[in-house]
């Protein structure tokens, strides 16, 4: 029993040490902070607490004198400045350090001697330096307070999130110019968690009802961390067709984990005023029947503002509950995630059997089941997802630690934090993202002195930013240095053998030599960079999570690495398509649209595989030939328009059969390293379909596609 709350609390201890080495990294920006000074006084004493009941006496000694460091800056005798951010987080990581070797405490021979001493013997020469500096520090007379002058600005706090009351009325003609309603409704639930109550009062009869005119009205409310003049600018465009309204909700008067009243609401909305709902209430009966029977409210008022009450209800609880939270070992939330899995299979499988039994009963029933496995699935997913953030924060520490040992000055900026990702994809996203910042901060910044020379500022700017595309997550890597050197990379490629002679590159071709393995342009070898080794760790990193590396250079303006990536590795939507005798999976958020084309109209585009699409030339190649399917040519056939690779490919299947959750199950050793394939998943009939590597596929058309203007020409 003793092991197991010894683990929990080196796991908890693990998480403090986490929030510490941010805490200090933001206290390094913002050093009048007296909350942040507080917040990393309070995760050290509680390190130091925990650690003595579990029997880490060496590390609670260790971080009893760090902890007297803070008290005294908490106290203003101790200047927060450079040094002693440096300090504190390398005490920080030999703190982690003592937690993971678990050193025993002193000897009972060691209690002649005092502490700090013994704790010396014991911890190396390391462990005194920084224990010995502590130390200075914490006897060290106090320091001056700064000057008001040189005090840095307070650092703005995010804004609170606050409660909006929406009411939204179209024209009856808004439709006239093409306006989207649903779309505005759909933008307000993006910016926060917002409940929709439409009023159909005025909606007619189906005979009667005009297509083309708008009936409904909408009350919206809106929890979010926008102000009115940004929930205002998403009615812009349809101000003059549509009353608006946007007022903020006012907070229940009650006591705490009371619902606000109904007859509190009714008066806010202007329906009633309080005279007459004090009349109302004298009566026996509910207040919303009471105030439909008087016929001074009607029945969709009151059931809107009943939602309203639900919404404020669930927040307050939600509020109440915000420290609650359990910890679950994620083995076990791998092991739900392949539960679930088999469940969707088997869901397939229903699905397909009902089709065929053609009973209406079980018809029912396997639609019944399909949507909640859709919904269990999508909550599970949801458990598995965390937010990027933690892991952004983490290469804080990596720039001002590598900046220092390069003799070089540079910031990193985050953006989308909040994004949320699959904790595996999070996991194996560390060591790719450390060789980018390391290659920016080595090969992109420069010095101060030079960036001063040339107009920049003295400090490098390195931006992390994460945001949502569809199915994947954007993760993008920019710097302001001095970009790359296409000659360069051009000399370096011939040298290598990797550009033929008379071989003409593009830009883009000429990036992509980067990724190979030993590939390096350094003229000497650091201890940061220069063996060639990094570039290509992260393509196959990428690759291997079923997503894709882009990288832009700009001479004197810096360089832009993007990762493409998968919001998650276990369940998909996709697209079930047939080749021959075989199913194919291509993944359903690339697919841009599917055209029909005759077995004729295919012969008369010969080699050329280019056709017309929604105004754009798009490649396309015959998945056919690329994986050898037997069996004769359908008569029609489908090209599948997919977004890959910021371009427009088509593939030509035999026949699209419809949606399908996929269950992506990965591929033997035999078969990793096919070109195209990206794993398989199993069909309602136990079958096994291909997963398509659509990223794969699409730069061997665009590759085929050259070759073959290179050896004929171009088509006239």
């Amino acid at each position: 029993m003793i092991d197991k709350f010894k683990a929990t609390f080196l796991e908890e201890a693990a998480e403090l040490l986490s929030q510490l080495e941010d805490t200090l990294l933001e206290l390094e920006a913002s050093p009048s902070d007296a909350e942040l000074i507080n917040k990393a006084f309070r995760a050290m004493h509680t390190v130091k607490g925990s650690s003595a009941m579990f029997g880490f006496e060496s590390v609670s000694h260790f971080t009893h004198e760090v902890e007297n460091m803070l008290d005294r800056c908490r106290n203003g005798e101790i200047r927060v400045d450079r040094d002693f951010i440096g300090l504190t987080l390398k005490a920080r990581d030999h703190i982690r350090r003592l937690l993971e070797f678990e050193l025993p405490p002193p000897e009972v021979v060691d209690e002649g001697k005092p502490i700090l001493e013994s704790i010396f013997s014991r911890l190396g020469d390391v462990a005194a330096t920084v224990l010995g500096a502590v130390e200075s520090l914490v006897t060290a007379p106090p320091s001056p307070p700064p000057s008001p002058a040189s005090s840095p600005a307070p650092v703005e706090r995010a804004r609170e999130s606050g409660t909006w009351r929406i009411a939204f009325k179209p024209a009856a003609d808004i439709f006239k110019d093409g306006t989207k309603v649903l779309n505005l409704l759909e933008e307000l639930g993006d910016m926060g968690e917002a409940t929709i109550y439409p009023h159909l009062a005025e909606v007619p009869s189906l005979l009667e009802i005009d297509p083309e005119r708008c009936y409904c009205a909408w009350d919206i409310v809106l929890t979010t961390d926008k102000d009115r003049n940004a929930i205002r600018d998403v009615f812009i465009f349809v101000e003059d067709r549509a009353v608006v309204g946007v007022e903020p909700v006012a907070t229940p008067s009650g006591p705490p984990g009371e619902a606000k009243r109904l007859g509190e609401i009714i008066v806010e909305r202007g329906l009633v005023d309080r005279s007459t709902l004090g009349k109302v209430l004298g009566s026996r009966k509910k207040i919303g029947e009471a105030l439909i029977e008087s016929q001074l409210v009607s029945k969709s008022e009151i059931e809107s503002a009943l939602l309203e009450q639900d919404h404020l209800k669930k927040l307050q609880e939600r509020k109440e509950a915000s420290g609650a939270s359990i910890r679950v070992p994620s083995e076990k939330l791998d092991s739900l995630v392949d539960l679930v899995g088999e469940l969707v299979t088997l869901q397939a499988r229903l699905s397909q059997t009902a089709l065929g039994q053609e009973d209406g009963i079980l018809g029912s029933i396997s639609e019944q089941f399909e949507r909640l496995i859709s919904q269990l699935r999508d909550n599970t997913m949801s458990i598995r997802m965390l937010p990027i953030g933690s892991t952004f924060n983490k290469f804080r520490r990596v720039v001002r630690d590598l900046s220092i040992e390069l003799g070089k000055e540079a910031e990193l900026v985050t953006e989308g934090a909040e994004t949320e990702l699959d904790k595996t994809v999070i996991e194996r996203l560390g060591d790719p993202l450390v060789h980018i910042i390391r290659n920016s901060l080595d090969h992109g910044i420069e010095l101060p002195d030079q960036r001063a020379a040339i107009g920049k500022p003295r400090a490098g700017t390195i931006r992390l930013a994460a945001r949502h595309s569809g199915a994947y997550v954007l993760i993008q890597v920019s710097d302001d240095g001095n970009g790359l050197d296409l000659e360069a990379i051009r000399r370096k490629g011939q040298d290598r053998g990797l550009i033929a002679a008379g071989q003409e590159l593009s830009d883009t071709e000429l990036f992509q030599l980067i990724f190979a393995p030993g590939f390096s342009t350094a003229k000497a070898i650091t201890t940061v960079s220069g063996r060639g080794v990094g570039m290509d760790v992260v393509k196959r990193e990428i690759d291997a999570l079923g997503g894709s590396v882009q990288l832009d250079s700009k001479s004197g303006r810096g360089t832009l690495v993007t990762l493409k990536l998968p919001l998650t590795l276990a369940i998909i939507e996709g697209l079930l398509v047939q080749i021959g005798g075989e199913f194919y999976v291509i993944p359903l958020s690339s697919v841009d649209g599917c055209i029909e084309i005759s077995r004729d109209e295919l012969a008369k585009l010969g080699e050329r595989r280019i056709l017309s699409y929604r105004q754009e030339l798009v490649p396309f190649a015959p998945l056919r030939g690329w994986f050898a399917s037997e069996g004769e040519e359908p008569a029609i056939s489908q090209i599948v328009i997919v977004q890959a690779m910021d371009t427009k490919v088509g593939f030509v299947v035999d026949q699209v059969v419809g949606d399908y959750q996929t269950v992506i199950k990965p591929l033997g050793r035999m078969f990793r390293d096919v070109e195209g394939l990206s794993g398989a998943t199993i069909l309602g009939d136990g079958t096994v379909a291909l997963i398509l590597d659509i990223n794969r596929l699409a730069l061997a058309v665009q590759k085929e596609g050259r070759e073959r203007a290179a050896t004929k020409g171009p088509d006239l």
